[in-house]
């Protein structure tokens, strides 16, 4: 069973030139996936222990404890924990004026976005700090932005960045991911992709698996879960207008898919998220899951 720890930031900022999204800690359970989905704020996960890949542009990283890797805002990815060793993981999204700037002081962000770094301990111990300081109170506030300093501090402190291949990947499966990243709120089929992009889709089936490890289908299904997932925990709308904004017509097919793919109910997964951003969270190696 997977141990999550979250904190999520109210969407009201006190400070414009770097502010803190999110953050949290999650050690995943055997091919443990998020995604494909996009940001809209930069995020960085930093590998603890074990090992997953992370995949965007059609190009896979495999990636190992004490390397990390950023998503930038807009840009669609997918990453899964390994089979026999998944990984456990801290994340810190953040946002702000000087976001880019400092990231590319740092050597990433423009296509760099796989890095090693050797400070797992401080790294986590800075994350684990935030979780601490989860009240809206102008204290809390101000040590969030510090440890937010200090943890792309750590991380630029002998940061090592992957310099990236410049081959092109495969352009109908290019194609294909950018007309479902296009439509997916309406409710296209694997023989409209197919059509799309002028193959068979036995042919673009063959070539998914080949690239992404995954279906046409498969790929669909989880952009639409996924983005129905942030809505839940970022909206108020209701389930049945979350569901048709994400392609699903009918919200009992939409809240079976959900189900099967989050482990609970919409209406549960967002009462979860709720109750976890309450909860003050116990800072340590041996919190208890929550």
């Amino acid at each position: 069973m997977s141990k999550t720890y979250l904190l999520y930031k109210q969407s009201q900022r006190v400070f414009k030139d770097l502010h803190l999204c999110f953050c949290g800690y999650e050690a995943c359970d055997p091919l443990h996936s998020f995604g494909p989905s996009s940001r809209s704020n930069y995020l960085i996960h930093y590998i603890l222990s074990g090992k997953g890949i992370y995949s965007l542009d059609n190009t896979v990283y495999q990636l190992k404890a004490g390397e990390g890797f950023l998503i930038e805002p807009g840009t669609q990815t997918f990453y899964q924990a390994d089979r026999d060793e998944p990984w456990e993981y801290v994340w810190v999204g953040f946002d702000g004026e000087f976001a880019a700037d400092i990231l590319s002081k740092m050597g990433l962000g423009g296509g760099r976005l796989v890095f090693s770094c050797a400070h797992r301990k401080e790294i986590e111990d800075v994350v684990f700090e935030m979780l601490h300081y989860n009240r809206a109170t102008d204290t809390d506030e101000l040590m969030i932005e510090s440890l937010i300093f200090r943890f792309l501090a750590l991380m630029s402190r002998d940061i090592s960045v992957e310099v990236p291949d410049t081959a092109e990947g495969n352009e109908y499966v290019r194609k294909a991911v950018e007309y479902i990243q296009n439509n997916y709120m309406h409710p296209i089929r694997v023989r409209d992709i197919a059509e799309c992009v002028n193959i068979n889709r036995g042919y673009l089936y063959s070539l998914f698996k080949a690239e992404l490890n995954m279906s046409p289908q498969e790929y669909l299904t989880n952009l639409r879960l996924t983005r129905a997932a942030e809505q839940l925990n970022t909206t108020n709308n209701p389930v049945e207008q979350i569901a048709q904004a994400n392609g699903y017509n009918d919200p009992v097919v939409f809240s079976k898919a959900f189900k099967k793919m989050h482990g609970l109910s919409p209406t549960r997964y967002r009462q979860n998220t709720v109750d976890k951003s309450r909860h003050i969270y116990r800072i340590g190696n041996d919190a208890d899951e929550t």
